[in-house]
């Protein structure tokens, strides 16, 4: 390996010294398939993982892969720097070819696994040509009723040009010819399948324990003729485009961040096409119609194509569908065990005033086995208690039903002082951020938006107390969103706290939100942009001199992803001087660990379980001396220097030995779902050593919990 600087990059280590972003990034997604051809895992479960695969990859191609293409085809878009050395060019080839590998694996998986185990469960796909008797009747009524008045045939010529078809909708592309009547004799035209009627066409008359459905595609392709009367139907084809959603703010100017926003939703829809999904079996001619028209690049028939944004698919498109049979009611044993999240560890036997807990001792919750419970709590009681005085808020992603939004409506409403700071450039839930931020404006919160070239995606919540004859500040810091639904299916850490010091950094936080008040000297938090990146380097630097010094060290970091190269450039260094380092990254990873002289002792795996792996847990330090934090940040550019971003300390000496004994070990045993990362760049599944017991970190927590859960109870039926 490349060591010393190389110019051309502006690195101190060679391009071959690191892992190209977007392809690690399609490395985390082919781990997410795994888990859906995973037989291990339960049926409904393994149908999850491909809808998200499938989700995954669309995000991937709206932001990354569009920033790539302009840069490899805009006459003046701005180069990003790629410590790996490979062009734009270079790498939406190697992405393309990779993607196309990836697609047509999920679709074998579908087609010889997932679907027949499907069948056998009674799940039956048909087509509508072979419903029979009362089920074709049902499925007629179902177009006349509900889809019919939906639906609009667009021709396609000079007098009716073509549509501007929407982002990841689904459309039906369809060559017509007319013997007689208006028109011309042949004609291309197009239907848009309703999204918002269900996917999956539910019909009755099946076999008992049978669940017969129809696609709505299928249904509106059969009544093509009906739509376009006076017409033959030549062919048809199903098509799919996704275009560029990366709507750049910081080029827009508005006096109006809410209008902005919104102006930016619209916009997406209008994005240029980076790829087309479209049936394999499509007449040519009329593929090539709807490609010609987007501007795409290739053609899509196969390996030999040097560069294609056509993707030719043997199945249904769009596979984010399957959510919907996810969801079907009745089918519980395919679909993983339930499970109830515990009382967090120190509220367990607390009285009803939750603040009074905080204020004993600092509380740390490890979601999902830790309920999210008392995080809403923390506000509602806040909303209610008449010695709250005020409520300061972080708002990243919300659920569609906010108890927590409630909260600070019915606060407001009531005359406390509540200020929300609403991020509404969380790419792809800004609608329903728009939604709280006028909701809330509307009961009387100060609602603010942070700034326009920074994203507000530290996770924080303050309450002021009126207590004696003081005011006393009580703050919650997280990983995760305040949101109570991905709360039970994300893995997030979070801490309540009463320190003083803490609360004091938290005020000037807000004070930097919401008045861009500035020279504060930060005592317990770390913050993004100021100075997150230079500390996080610090802490590695210390522990690489500690190791130089002889003196024990230890680095470990769990995070989302990790592709900064000036961090990586630290680790390595501290590899060197003989750091041990544990890296636990779910995506995305820039640096190769175990290569000899470089990175011998660090250690890469990645997490891709029941639940997202959302926590970022940092310790620097061997236990006796550890320094721990949790983290809003993953070590990336954009969440050091575009993001406001919070590292917060774990001071409590009893948290910090349940992080160290209790929640590290385990992730760095699981031999069930980790993969370790080898030096040539490749993730491989871990199994157990002969001998060795199996684990799985997930589960291992999940009876903890069940633990806990049991000793509490003991405890409290104790006299």
């Amino acid at each position: 390996m490349a060591t010393g600087s190389d110019e051309a990059t502006g690195t101190t280590f060679g391009p071959d010294c690191f892992i190209n972003r977007e392809l690690s990034w399609l490395d985390f997604n082919q781990r997410v398939l795994e888990e859906a051809e995973n037989h291990d895992n339960p049926l409904m479960e393994r149908l999850k993982f491909l809808a998200i695969f499938s989700s995954n990859l669309d995000e991937f191609f709206m932001i990354r892969v569009a920033g790539l293409r302009e840069q490899a085809f805009g006459e003046s878009a701005p180069q990003d720097y790629s410590p790996d050395g490979m062009t734009a060019m270079t790498q939406l080839k190697a992405l393309a070819c990779r993607t196309q590998e990836l697609v047509a694996r999920q679709y074998a998986c579908v087609r010889e696994s997932i679907g027949p185990a499907m069948a056998a469960e009674g799940f039956r796909l048909l087509r509508y040509e072979s419903l029979e008797g009362g089920q074709r009747e049902q499925v007629d009524r179902f177009f006349h009723e509900r889809a019919l008045p939906i639906l609009t045939p667009m021709a396609v010529d000079p007098a009716h040009p073509s549509p501007r078809y929407h982002n990841r909708g689904l459309y039906l592309g369809v060559m017509l010819h007319r013997s007689e009547g208006l028109g011309p004799k042949r004609m291309f035209a197009v239907v848009q399948v309703p999204q918002v009627l269900p996917r999956i066409v539910a019909v009755s008359g099946g076999e008992p324990g049978t669940f017969p459905f129809v696609l709505l595609e299928d249904v509106v392709s059969a009544r093509l003729p009906e739509l376009f009367g006076g017409f033959t139907v030549e062919s048809w084809t199903a098509f799919r485009i996704t275009r560029d959603s990366d709507v750049d703010l910081l080029e827009q100017e508005s006096d109006d961040m809410l209008k902005l926003i919104e102006d930016r939703i619209k916009a997406r829809q209008r994005g240029q096409a980076v790829r087309i999904e479209i049936a394999s079996k499509a007449n040519d001619m009329l593929a090539e119609m709807i490609i010609d028209e987007e501007g795409l690049q290739g053609r899509g028939h196969g390996q030999g194509d040097d560069y294609s944004e056509v993707y030719r698919i043997d199945g249904p498109l769009d596979l984010t569908s399957l959510w919907e049979l996810y969801k079907l009611p009745g089918f519980e044993r395919l679909h993983d065990k339930p499970f109830t999240p515990r009382i967090p560890r120190g509220l367990e036997r607390r009285g009803p005033d939750i603040f009074a807990a905080i204020a004993q001792r600092d509380i740390l919750l490890h979601h999902p086995y830790d309920s999210f419970d008392p995080v809403v709590e923390f506000v509602t009681a806040a909303a209610a208690d008449p010695r709250v005085l005020a409520i300061k808020q972080t708002l990243y992603r919300t659920s569609g039903d906010s108890p927590i939004s409630r909260a600070l409506m019915a606060a407001a409403e009531s005359g406390k002082h509540v200020t929300a700071l609403v991020e509404l450039k969380a790419r792809f839930d800004e609608a329903n951020n728009v939604s709280w931020a006028r909701q809330m404006e509307r009961a009387g919160v100060h609602v603010v938006f942070g700034f326009l070239d920074l994203k507000t995606h530290c996770k924080v919540s303050m309450v002021v107390r009126q207590e004696g004859q003081g005011l006393r500040r009580y703050v919650h810091l997280g990983t995760g969103n305040y949101n109570p639904t991905t709360a039970l299916s994300y893995t997030d850490m979070g801490m309540f706290t009463a320190d003083e010091a803490i609360a004091e950094d938290a005020s000037a936080l807000f004070n930097l939100l919401t008045g861009y008040s500035q020279g504060h000297s930060w005592q317990r938090l770390i913050v993004a942009p100021n100075d997150l990146h230079r500390r996080t380097i610090e802490l590695i630097d210390e522990q690489a001199q500690r190791a130089r010094e002889g003196r024990p060290s230890r680095i470990f970091a769990k995070l989302n992803a990790i592709v900064d190269h000036r961090v990586i450039e630290s680790l390595y260094r501290a590899s060197q001087a003989g750091v041990p380092i544990d890296i636990v990254a779910r995506g995305m990873c820039g640096l190769r660990p175990g290569v000899p002289g470089l990175s011998e002792t660090i250690r890469v795996r990645s997490v891709v379980d029941r639940f997202l792996e959302h926590s970022r847990i940092y310790v620097f330090g061997p236990d006796e001396e550890a320094k721990v934090f949790l983290s809003s940040a993953d070590w990336m550019p954009r969440n050091f220097f575009r993001r406001v971003e919070v590292m917060f300390p774990v001071l409590a000496p009893d948290l910090v030995t349940r992080i160290l004994r209790e929640i590290l070990p385990v992730y760095l045993a699981d031999n069930m779902r980790a993969r370790r990362l080898d030096p040539d760049g490749v993730f491989r599944l871990l199994t157990p050593a002969e001998g060795q017991p199996p684990r799985r970190c997930q589960s291992e927590f999940l009876e903890q919990r069940s633990a806990t859960a049991a000793d509490a109870e003991v405890k409290s039926a104790t006299p």
